[in-house]
């Protein structure tokens, strides 16, 4: 696999990935930032990639132990290699099928970037391809497989396109993950939100939440200073 090498949370961490293919965006970033972990917790992320979202966390919190599961071997042993390059000890990716593979407890949070695109043209990269396309009803198996190893009271928390909200909303509940939070991210002031973050609570009984959102671009097209903060700053976002 041919690979670039780049920096995320603005220089912080270093971070090679696929040349061509699926190639890391703003979601991983965001969705780091939304997983309220503390130092020494333990995280489980499906869908890994070549582990932008974990490599976030753990610049943020020392002593994070996440876990990531990826299907794809190659797409694995990159991640691997990008948490021994930044020297987070406490992160491993395992090689395997979100839906297939069996995962012990004792997980505070899970997080996911899902395949949730189920029309339109699909892409000639297998792997965005893998990555962005899901068959119906595999949000919801997604969702129960990352809720099974949460402790009770932990959290879920997913980056979708906002056309797939109802299905995650859905997936989340069957999943047994309540008091859920909605945050749009505005791509800019007044216009719709094209991406949401999604967080549940195992076993939460709270009422469902829709969240001020944050604003992505200022009107000259740079980020705006909220998101500068999180994108750039590693700061975190309370859903």
């Amino acid at each position: 696999m041919e690979t670039t090498e780049g920096t995320l949370l603005g220089g912080r961490v270093c971070h090679a990935q696929p040349r061509t293919g699926h190639r890391t965006g703003l979601e991983p970033v965001l969705l780091a930032a939304a997983v309220p972990a503390r130092p020494g917790e333990r995280v489980l992320e499906g869908g890994t990639g070549s582990g932008a979202a974990l490599l976030c966390l753990a610049a943020r919190l020392p002593g994070l132990r996440g876990v990531g599961v990826e299907r794809d071997p190659d797409m694995a042993a990159l991640a691997r290699a990008n948490a021994a390059a930044n020297g987070f000890a406490g992160l491993d990716v395992l090689a395997g099928d979100l839906t297939e593979l069996r995962l012990e407890g004792g997980f505070d949070h899970a997080l996911a970037n899902p395949p949730w695109h189920g029309t339109g043209t699909a892409s000639p990269e297998p792997l965005r391809e893998a990555a962005k396309r899901g068959s119906p009803g595999l949000i919801a198996i997604w969702a129960r497989r990352l809720a099974a190893p949460l402790r009770h009271r932990g959290t879920l928390t997913l980056v979708v396109a906002a056309a797939a909200l109802p299905a995650c909303l859905a997936g989340m509940v069957e999943a047994g993950c309540g008091s859920l939070a909605v945050l749009p991210l505005w791509p800019r002031a007044g216009q719709p939100a094209g991406l949401v973050l999604l967080q549940g609570v195992k076993g939460g009984r709270g009422p469902c939440r829709v969240l001020p959102g944050l604003v992505l671009h200022a009107d000259d097209g740079g980020f705006t200073a909220a998101a500068e903060a999180v994108l750039r700053g590693g700061g975190a976002l309370a859903l």
